[in-house]
């Protein structure tokens, strides 16, 4: 690939930060943008700002413009909550989409102008698995992540004709801090250790393991990069096999 400028969300853990650093090995100059500083090192530039702050989105696609040509968007900026249908509450819905949804457009639609103005580019948001395997707890992130690839595809139509990919990586189980998050909630129900609780959850995968946070980032250079210039529109499942057989798991 050739050099150029990519923006990525979500920046400072997990699979964010995983895709600055691979972004930026592959020679991309790299904005990492999260409310609290990502790391640093050669092509990356970061950028403290909150998605659900349109001052900030600005801030950052100003930033994006000013480094030279954009021509990656990564939306990895995301957050989770376990909840029923009868126990959502308002402010956490409201938050979830706020982040998970309205954060990842408003950053496509300031950077849609820059990726037409220079030929073409590559979105890649960030959902879930979560958007077709709904699990008990998840009343609020599925329908945020459900709508992630709706959004998406409808990118991925629009903005074709100016050369512009749109594509939606759904990440199963990743070893990141939001998911040793969930595992503590899920550990304190089952009166489990959280080791043995993600010992448990790993042996309903089909690799009997979660993924590392870099895999993923691997999945997303490829939807970035022009080996993938006649994808655009699609989600590509990273789930280790959690979706094969599932009433074998248990669900």
């Amino acid at each position: 690939m050739t050099a150029s400028v990519a923006l990525v969300t979500g920046a400072a853990s997990g699979i964010g930060a995983a895709t600055v650093q691979r972004l930026a090995a592959d020679g991309h100059h790299v904005l990492a943008v999260d409310r609290v500083p990502a790391s640093g090192g050669a092509g990356i530039q970061v950028v403290i700002g909150d998605v659900t702050q349109q001052a900030d989105v600005d801030a950052a696609i100003a930033a994006a413009a000013a480094a030279g040509t954009l021509k990656i968007i990564v939306n990895a900026a995301g957050i989770v909550s376990a909840d029923d249908p009868e126990e959502v509450v308002d402010a956490t819905w409201e938050r979830m989409l706020a982040v998970n949804l309205t954060g990842t457009m408003r950053v496509c639609r300031g950077a849609l102008p820059l990726l037409r103005a220079a030929g073409g580019g590559a979105i890649v948001n960030v959902a879930s698995v979560a958007a077709f395997n709904s699990t008990p707890g998840s009343a609020s992130y599925a329908p945020s992540k459900a709508a992630v690839v709706a959004y998406t595809r409808n990118i991925a139509y629009a903005c074709g004709a100016d050369g512009i990919r749109a594509n939606c990586l759904c990440p199963g189980w990743t070893a990141t801090a939001m998911a040793e998050a969930e595992m503590r909630v899920a550990a304190a129900a089952s009166g489990r250790s959280v080791e043995e609780e993600t010992r448990a959850l790993a042996q309903r995968l089909a690799l009997r393991r979660f993924a590392r946070p870099e895999e993923m980032a691997a999945c997303i250079r490829f939807l970035a990069s022009d080996e993938a210039s006649f994808v655009t529109g699609a989600v590509l499942v990273a789930d280790g096999g959690g979706r094969i057989a599932t009433a074998a798991r248990g669900f």
